[in-house]
């Protein structure tokens, strides 16, 4: 396992397969944005359904603050689908990860049988940096989006002084 990330570090490059046979580049899809990356558990998972639903009902205030939103799971394309039409999710969902790679890569923990990535949660700068990383062994402890549009405004509020 890799180190785990932290404020400062540049976010590695990720690609993540999206529905429909598209991708998506990391930290490149968030450029010139805050960004929030989001490894949830699965479809499966009841904390990561409420964490998925509470970032898609915080929409528009993270659009006004100017915060994309991605997420990604170990799940396949077809329950992803399902998941985001369900869930009526609007940012993009990535499929089919590669738990130990995306491991390798950001430090996120592995659940070994089955496997798949544990929430892990991270805050982006507009330059692709870690402004913050939240890492969950299990299945609590994770971002929630009242939180980092706290974080996104102290930032802002800051950095203008």
């Amino acid at each position: 396992m890799t180190d785990l990330l932290h404020p400062g570090d540049a976010f590695p490059t990720l690609t993540l397969n999206l529905p429909g046979g598209t991708t998506a580049s990391l930290p490149d899809t968030l450029e010139g944005h805050f960004g929030v990356v989001l490894f949830y558990r699965g479809s499966w998972c009841p904390y990561c359904n409420a964490q998925l639903r509470a970032f898609q009902r915080a929409q528009d205030t993270l659009d006004g603050l100017g915060v994309k939103v991605v997420a990604l799971s170990v799940d396949d394309e077809a329950t992803t689908t399902a998941l985001v039409d369900k869930l009526k999710l609007t940012f993009p969902v990535g499929h089919s990860a590669d738990a130990r790679a995306v491991a390798g890569l950001t430090g996120a923990f592995v659940n070994p049988e089955p496997e798949y990535l544990q929430s892990t949660g991270f805050v982006l700068d507009p330059q692709g940096q870690v402004v913050v990383a939240v890492y969950s062994n299990g299945a609590i402890g994770r971002l929630v989006p009242e939180d980092v549009a706290g974080l996104v405004r102290y930032v802002k509020e800051h950095a203008a002084q």
